[in-house]
């Protein structure tokens, strides 16, 4: 079968002769096929020098002729320009063409509006599907530099969906945003149908679909925990009205990074109560810290650890249960097939490993912050996207910061992680689990704080006293009466003594870090 490509300058005579002789052999043999290519005349000459460059041919005139290699692959042989064209039809299949110039130039310049009116409705089409708009905020920090490769690698929203990103942060992060604008251009993603920057605040969220809100930076100094909770409330505040004012209906909100998740997230909710059933906060980066940690004292691979379940203040005091945790494909006497698994907590012996070490690390990992690292950050917001439009792995718990309607005795109006499923482009709280009810001195632990953070943010309360059960405050007032020497060291610990309250005691009397966590072997 003989194929040839046949392509010339939109308004050229020769072109538009040996397309109509192309189309009568086309027409009248059965083993002779054509394809046709056309280009406006002002980027003829450039296409054509990058085929030639390509194929290491040497060609300058309108039209160009090859012929493609069907049987044998490579490269397509050059047969040359119109004359040649002509002699070779001529010489193969005695058929030659008698147009005259005039009718020549009449047809080049049908060919031409012809050609401007397809590149029209190509356009037009592709207006027509518009791209899914994806607002980032904080747009400078860490996490959203990790973030985007992951978005416009397809894997969050599919390959079939493009998207266009917007990145929003201050005047003053300008210059880094262009950079990152370049270096997001030059991935060349096949969904990525643009990327811009967003600094003027009344423009921020336009027709957005999905909104990602990292962490805030703020220039203003706070020196107590009372104030660094208020200074969240007006830029949440600035954001719920510009989401209700600019962003698309069907808005997602997704909201990530290590510090005050939940609360964000509540405050959102309350200033654009339009879409307050479409405001998620990320659990994901905990669950994952959970795991990893678990791999290692198991030494296995965290990604066969499932149903690490993540309840309360996602960046603060929460209550990490693995008493729902399988362990698929791990190394032991026993084996069986990909789909078989163990409950964790039969293959972790050691108790107190459980209830000390492992509660301690995570501890210090929400302390200082590093579970929400720039990478883990933007692994965690892309799965739960992905999650969010595609569903979650069929049987998988996955943790997720909601509103409360009262699930599990939990109290209604605050944000608090528990377990999930996705499906059908929405979560569905899992409330048949079985066997996962939580004391309620616990649960009272990590709501109280939730509580407290949102009335302290809010105004409704001065100051924020961290949870102490009864038998705490006790233990605490037995001991701080035994501790001061004088009047003038009244609700001070003397140093000689510190030694004999234990760290926890030491932590809670001193430190105005109200974040801990608890497990649940």
């Amino acid at each position: 079968m003989a194929k040839f490509v046949i392509a010339g300058r939109a308004d050229c005579p020769y072109y538009a002769k040996t397309e109509l002789l192309a189309d009568y052999l086309q027409k009248n043999l059965p083993d002779f096929r054509i394809h046709k290519i056309t280009q406006r005349p002002e980027v003829w000459e450039d296409w054509l020098k990058d085929v030639c460059e390509k194929n290491k041919w040497s060609h300058k005139n309108s039209p160009i002729i090859w012929r493609e290699l069907l049987d044998r692959g490579g490269k397509g042989l050059l047969l040359g320009g119109y004359n040649e064209f002509l002699e070779h039809a001529q010489l193969y299949y005695d058929v030659t063409s008698s147009m005259t110039t005039e009718l020549m130039q009449v047809i080049a310049q049908e060919n031409l509006r012809t050609h401007i009116e397809k590149e029209q409705e190509e356009e037009a089409l592709k207006t027509c599907v518009n791209p899914l708009q994806i607002w980032i905020t904080s747009a400078s920090a860490p996490a959203c530099y990790n973030l985007i490769p992951i978005l416009t690698s397809g894997e969050v929203f599919g390959m079939q969906t493009e998207i266009s990103i917007t990145l929003f942060d201050n005047k003053q992060a300008e210059e880094h945003l262009k950079s990152l604008v370049m270096e997001t251009q030059d991935l060349v993603s096949p969904v990525l149908r643009s990327v811009s920057i967003c600094t003027m605040v009344e423009e921020a969220f336009r027709q957005a679909q999905v909104i990602v809100v990292l962490d805030d930076t703020t220039d203003k100094e706070v020196f107590t925990l009372e104030d660094c909770l208020r200074s969240r409330v007006p830029l949440c505040r600035l954001y719920g009205d510009l989401i209700e004012k600019n962003a698309d209906e069907s808005v997602r909100v997704i909201v990530g990074g290590k510090t005050f998740v939940n609360l964000k997230t509540v405050l959102l909710m309350r200033y654009a109560p339009r879409i307050a059933h479409s405001i998620i906060a990320v659990a994901l980066g905990v669950e994952g810290e959970a795991k990893a940690v678990l791999a290692r004292k198991l030494k296995t691979t965290p990604s066969y650890i499932k149903d690490v379940i993540i309840w309360g203040n996602i960046s603060g005091n929460n209550y990490v249960d693995l008493r729902k945790t399988k362990v698929y494909r791990y190394e032991s006497a026993i084996w069986g097939p990909l789909h078989y698994s163990r409950p964790l907590l039969n293959l972790i012996f050691d108790s107190e490993w459980v209830k000390r070490e492992f509660v301690e690390t995570l501890k210090n990992l929400t302390a200082t912050g590093r579970q929400f690292g720039g990478i883990l950050a933007a692994h965690s917001i892309a799965t739960t996207l992905k999650y969010w439009y595609h569903g979650s792995p069929p049987g998988e718990i996955v943790s997720l910061g909601i509103l409360s309607e009262g699930q599990f005795g939990i109290p209604e109006g605050i944000v608090f992680s528990m377990p999930v499923k996705f499906e059908n482009g929405t979560w569905v709280v899992l409330t048949d689990l079985k066997d996962i009810e939580i004391s309620e001195q616990i649960m009272t632990r990590m709501t109280s704080d939730l509580i407290q953070e949102k009335l302290v943010a809010l105004g409704d309360k001065i100051h924020f006293q961290p949870y102490q059960s009864d038998t705490e405050l006790h233990k605490k007032d037995k001991r701080i009466s035994l501790l001061i020497t004088d009047d003038s060291q009244e609700g001070q610990i003397s140093d000689e003594h510190k030694d004999l309250v234990p760290d926890e005691e030491q932590d809670l009397i001193t430190s105005d870090n109200f974040e801990s966590k608890t497990v649940e072997p």
